[in-house]
């Protein structure tokens, strides 16, 4: 009987390298509950046996001022929870490895998403195809990016739009607000949409920082406003405030924060709790769980959001990839996470123009990292390589 490519030639999960990387931003990023002055990221390396790395990154916004995961508790989960299990393992079904790692591992989405991607990112490049033709294929080549205002000085946020609308680089805007009184927050978007007129959409994401009343207050003054869309305005947990104030807002109102999986997308569906989905794989355990996020949202005739954690390059990328494949994608994308750091770790920088994003075309993720670059920014200094033998399976 013939046998097939993968019964002839068993490549095998040889080591695994996990870095933390600090790289400055260029401006304070200003959210309701921390500012930003640098993004953290793990980036993740998995060597096969036939010589093939696949990269991942592990990012999240603020460390554990955002959620229940830091940098450094993603690279300690990596290191000696995941890795064991997949060290000497075939290296060629990225779903059975990464069912074995929910086995054995609960819980921590972002840390099972840099491994899961550095595992398809392997996969892809040997079979000669870009990442997003292993996640169903690929709709677009060149995907939406807005950019969020972050400062927080209302001039300094006009100046900023300006300067990316005369570039062609974005025409959709996103304020962080809910750390000042609604009514300052309401004069300073106010303010901005006045400036921008039609020339670009504009929307706010208030990281759950509102109660219900102040919420409905807030729609009905954003949405004279000439403001689009509300993000996440209410604590992640209350979601039967979302689906009243969806109900009740004269405006689109998202959900993020509290999609953390397949089963909160069905919820919130089920019971109507957003106009829109702010889809972040990492958040919701991966890029096959992100894109079940998507087909619940279709099902539900729910809008689709490309969304994002600031990840550096190799993060954004991986998400495009995903995003890429999705049959709607009514409120564009945010994977503008590189063009906020001060220094790029890719030998090839990611191609911005036209208010978009150029996908690449190459195998895998189809970048390259800069090692030179990865390495002057690591933060523990010579990386921790992992190798071993995998734990016994049970019976």
């Amino acid at each position: 009987m013939k046998r097939t490519i993968r019964e002839s030639m068993p490549f095998k999960v040889e080591k695994i390298d996990t870095w933390i990387v600090d790289i400055p931003t260029i401006r304070p990023h200003v959210l309701s509950m921390i500012a930003i002055n640098k993004q953290v990221m793990v980036i993740v390396r998995v060597h096969c046996s036939d010589g093939i790395v696949g990269m991942g990154e592990g990012t999240t916004i603020g460390g554990l001022s955002y959620g229940d995961e830091s940098p450094e508790g993603m690279k300690l989960t990596i290191d000696e929870y995941m890795a064991p299990l997949l060290i000497g393992r075939e290296a060629t079904n990225t779903a059975s490895l990464m069912a074995l790692v929910r086995q054995y591992v609960v819980g921590n989405h972002f840390a099972k998403n840099a491994v899961e991607t550095a595992l398809l990112d392997a996969e892809a490049q040997r079979a000669g195809v870009p990442l997003s033709e292993l996640l169903g294929g690929r709709l677009r080549d060149r995907l939406p990016v807005l950019w969020t205002l972050a400062s927080g000085d209302t001039g300094r946020d006009i100046e900023e739009a300006e300067e990316m609308l005369a570039q062609r680089r974005h025409d959709v805007f996103k304020l962080k607000i809910g750390k000042r009184a609604l009514a300052d927050d309401v004069a300073h978007v106010a303010a901005i949409k006045r400036a921008m007129g039609d020339r670009a959409s504009v929307r706010v994401d208030v990281n759950q920082a509102w109660d219900e009343p102040t919420a409905r207050r807030g729609a009905h003054m954003l949405a004279d406003a000439g403001v689009d869309l509300i993000e996440q305005p209410l604590p992640r947990a209350d979601r039967e405030g979302m689906r009243r104030l969806t109900a009740y807002s004269p405006i689109a109102i998202m959900a993020d924060e509290a999609l953390r999986g397949p089963s909160d997308a069905l919820d919130f569906a089920r019971n109507r709790g957003a106009d829109a989905f702010s889809i972040k794989p990492p958040q919701a355990g991966g890029l096959f769980a992100g894109g079940q996020l998507a087909a619940i949202a279709e099902a539900g005739h729910i809008g689709v959001y490309g969304g994002t954690m600031l990840e550096g390059s190799v993060g954004t990328i991986a998400c495009a990839h995903l995003y890429a494949t999705f049959a709607k994608l009514e409120w564009g994308t945010e994977l503008f996470g590189p063009l906020l750091q001060t220094e790029e770790i890719l030998t090839e920088p990611l191609a911005f123009r036209e208010f978009g994003l150029d996908l690449p075309t190459g195998p895998g993720l189809g970048v390259a990292l800069d090692m030179d670059k990865v390495h002057h920014f690591r933060r523990d200094g010579p990386s921790r390589t992992v190798v071993g033998q995998p734990i016994e399976e049970s019976a």
